[in-house]
């Protein structure tokens, strides 16, 4: 009974973040500027809209270079602070990583109107590169989230097997530990690029007068003719994403040991 009890909790609670949606995908579909049952019709011409629009394409490829490289530097840093916190002793690791994952709880409107109040101070120009920085303080801890995972599973010995053998540090990272991380590399690839092509209200504040694709579909909400538009880019976001979230879990648990039943 209770399992019985605890199985409609769980679907309920998935049908409500879910279902709403689902609404996505299905309106833009619809043959009509209208939000509304029923649908008047099947059509694609909002998809085809898209491969004219010049601004919309503009706009994603920024949010495109600018997901590419937060993705890269934050697992870049996110794999050394990872290897540091589960293969050394450092003092006050614990409190590091507190502050490292900081930025995930300040709301992001605080966060970006702090940061636009740095740069103003520092005189530096609202840019592609300046939402890349405020991006990496959101994308850094959730690289390292899944480095850490990773690691916790490494195992050490292989690498003092290689410096034994004589290799350096540098080639026993390329050769032994880059190898076997790699799964977990990817994964934090994916979640991070996923998380700053997202991301709105930090973009919104430092992008200056290069708008990433959530300010571009934030301005054409303004415009009820193009809200059909808006909605099959916003289903195709919303597919590319869900993908991208499978292939990263996917890639996160493999070759990481499952616990045998009855062990």
């Amino acid at each position: 009974m209770k399992n019985r009890a605890l199985f409609i909790y769980a679907l309920g609670y998935l049908a409500f973040l879910y279902v709403p949606v689902l609404f996505l995908p299905i309106f833009s579909f619809n043959n009509s500027q209208f939000i509304a049952f029923p649908l008047t019709g099947f059509t694609t011409r909002w998809y085809a809209g898209l491969g004219a629009d010049a601004a919309m394409q503009h706009a994603l490829g920024n949010s495109l270079k600018v997901g590419l490289v937060t993705a890269l530097l934050s697992t870049m840093l996110g794999l050394t602070a990872a290897k540091a916190v589960t293969q050394y002793r450092l003092r006050g690791a614990a409190a590091m990583l507190g502050f490292i994952s900081l930025p995930l709880f300040i709301p992001d409107i605080v966060l970006g109107i702090s940061l636009l109040l740095l740069l103003g101070l520092l005189n530096l120009p609202l840019s592609l590169a300046s939402v890349v920085v405020g991006h990496m303080l959101v994308c850094v801890p959730f690289s390292i989230t899944v480095l850490i995972a990773r690691f916790e599973g490494f195992d050490r010995n292989l690498e003092e097997a290689s410096a034994d053998l004589g290799e350096s540090g540098w080639m026993t990272f390329w050769r032994v530990t880059a190898p076997l991380m790699m799964p977990g590399i990817l994964a934090s690839l994916l979640l991070t690029f996923i998380t700053s092509f997202d991301e709105f209200l930090v973009a919104y504040f430092l992008s200056g007068t290069e708008a990433t694709l959530p300010i571009y579909i934030w301005g054409q909400l303004r415009f009820p003719e193009r809200l059909p538009t808006v909605l099959a880019l916003g289903a195709i976001i919303l597919t590319v994403s869900v993908a991208l979230v499978i292939a990263a879990e996917m890639l996160r648990n493999l070759g990481v040991k499952k616990p045998m039943v009855g062990a």
